[in-house]
C-alpha cells in the first residue's frame, strides 16, 4: 500500500495543520513518557476524524509534511493505519484488531475472487487459530476471497470495515459479505488476493502465536503456508500461489507488495517459458527507471534473444521510503538471475511514466533504449492476461 507522495498547492486547514504539529511532536519526542503524550493527543483526533469519515484532512496532513518531515510524516501514517485497523478503539474491555491475509497468485487464466464456501472458510478459520492466533482468541472471517480493487479505499473506510468485522469477531462468527455492487476485478497475470478477519482478545493478552512463549513468526508461516495454503489453493483453480504471513491488516499488505515484486517478475518469466516455449536463457531483461516528478518505479521488458521486440513487462513500483536506485537495481537483478535469466539490460535514461492511450498498460523499456508496448509474438487468448502487475 503505497503511500501519497506528493502534496496540493492549497494551504492544509485548522485540523490538518493539528495533526501535523502533533505528528512532528512525536517524531521528535526524547522519551516514552513524552511518547504517551502525543499519542494520547493523537488518538484523540485521529479517533474523531475517523468516525467523522474526514478522510480528507488526513490527506492534507500528509501532504504538509511529506515536503517538510519525512519522520513526522512516517509516524503519523503508522498512527493512523493503527487507528484505522483497530475496532472499538479504547471503547470495551477488548482489544479487537483487523488482520489480512495475503496471497500471490499467478495464472495464464482470469485469477478468481470471490465467495468463499462454509467448508472452505470453516477449515480456514482451525488454521488460522492453529497456527497463525494466540489461544483463547475469538476470530471472525470474511467469507470473500478480495481482490485489491475491493478492499477498503482511505483510512476511514478502512475503519469502518474494521468495526463491522470486529463486531462479529466478539460474538466469534464469521461474516457475510455481501459482493453486490462491489468494483471489478481487473485482470492481470500476476496478483493479489485477500483474505480479511478480525480478532478480539482480553485487552492486553496476546493476539498472535509469536506473542506466546515459544512461538516465532517463522514457525507460524511455515506451518500456515503448508496448512493455510492447501486450503486456499481450491479458490484458486488453475494458479500458481505464494502465502504472506497473516499479519496486522496494514502491515500484511505491505508485505504483500514487497513480496509481490519479486514474485511478479518469476511469474513473468515462468509465463514466457510456457507461452513462447522459451528457456529463462533465452530471454534478454531490459531495465530502466520511470519517473514522474521523481523516481516512481522500474519496469522490466523482456525479449526474446537475439530479437529486439518487447513480448512483455512488469512493473517494479518503489515503495514507501525506497530512493537507493543502486540497491533496487541489484535487488531486480539478482531476482532475475535466480529465475534463469543471465542476459540483463540496465538503461540509465531516465524515462517518463508512460502507459498506452488505448489500453492503459505501461510502456516498457526495449534494447534499443525506447519505450514500447509489450506484445506477445501471437495474439493470446481471450482469456489469456496481456499484461502484468
Amino acid at each position: 500500500m503505497k503511500r501519497s507522495r506528493f502534496g496540493r498547492r492549497s494551504g492544509p486547514s485548522h485540523d490538518a495543520e493539528q495533526l501535523a504539529w502533533l505528528a512532528n511532536g512525536l517524531a521528535e519526542s526524547g522519551s516514552r513518557q513524552e511518547d504517551r503524550y502525543w499519542e494520547s493527543r493523537l488518538a484523540e483526533v485521529v479517533d474523531g476524524l475517523l468516525d467523522a469519515n474526514d478522510e480528507e484532512i488526513f490527506n492534507e496532513a500528509f501532504d504538509h509534511l511529506h515536503p517538510a518531515s519525512s519522520r513526522a510524516y512516517d509516524e503519523l501514517a503508522d498512527f493512523v493505519e493503527s487507528r484505522a485497523e483497530t475496532a472499538f478503539r479504547g471503547r470495551g474491555d477488548h482489544d479487537v484488531l483487523m488482520i489480512a491475509a495475503p496471497v500471490l497468485a499467478w495464472s495464464r487464466f482470469r485469477i478468481p475472487s470471490g465467495n468463499i464456501p462454509p467448508a472452505v472458510l470453516a477449515n480456514l478459520r482451525v488454521h488460522l487459530l492453529a497456527h497463525v492466533l494466540a489461544d483463547d482468541v475469538r476470530l471472525a472471517v470474511a467469507d470473500h476471497l478480495f481482490s485489491p480493487d475491493q478492499l477498503p479505499v482511505g483510512y476511514c473506510a478502512t475503519a469502518g470495515f474494521a468495526a463491522e468485522l470486529g463486531a462479529a469477531a466478539l460474538d466469534d462468527q464469521d461474516m457475510q459479505i455481501d459482493a453486490d455492487g462491489m468494483p471489478e476485478t481487473n485482470q492481470f497475470l500476476s496478483d493479489t488476493r485477500y483474505l480479511l478477519a478480525a480478532i478480539a482478545v482480553p485487552r492486553g493478552a496476546p493476539m498472535f502465536r509469536w506473542q506466546e512463549h515459544g512461538g516465532t513468526r517463522e514457525q507460524s508461516l511455515e506451518q500456515w503456508r503448508s496448512q493455510g495454503g492447501a486450503c486456499l489453493a481450491p479458490l484458486l483453480p488453475g494458479c500458481a500461489l505464494e502465502v504472506v504471513l497473516p499479519e496486522t491488516y496494514f502491515a500484511a499488505s505491505r508485505q504483500a507488495d514487497r513480496d509481490s515484486r519479486p514474485y511478479s517478475v518469476r511469474a513473468s518469466v515462468a509465463f514466457l517459458g510456457t507461452a513462447l516455449e522459451s528457456p529463462a536463457s533465452g530471454l534478454r531483461a531490459v531495465v530502466a527507471p520511470f519517473h514522474d516528478r521523481q523516481l516512481e518505479e522500474f519496469r522490466i521488458g523482456f525479449t526474446q534473444k537475439p530479437n529486439n521486440d518487447v513480448v512483455h513487462g512488469v512493473v517494479w513500483p518503489l515503495l514507501g521510503a525506497e530512493d537507493d536506485e543502486a540497491e533496487t537495481i541489484a535487488q531486480i537483478e539478482a531476482t532475475l538471475r535466480d529465475c534463469g535469466v543471465l542476459e540483463i539490460q540496465v538503461l540509465d535514461h531516465a524515462f517518463p511514466l508512460e502507459y498506452c492511450d488505448d489500453c492503459g498498460a505501461p510502456y516498457y523499456p526495449s534494447p534499443e533504449g525506447e519505450v514500447v508496448h509489450a506484445e506477445l509474438p501471437d495474439e493470446p487468448s481471450e482469456h489469456m492476461p496481456r499484461h502484468l502487475h
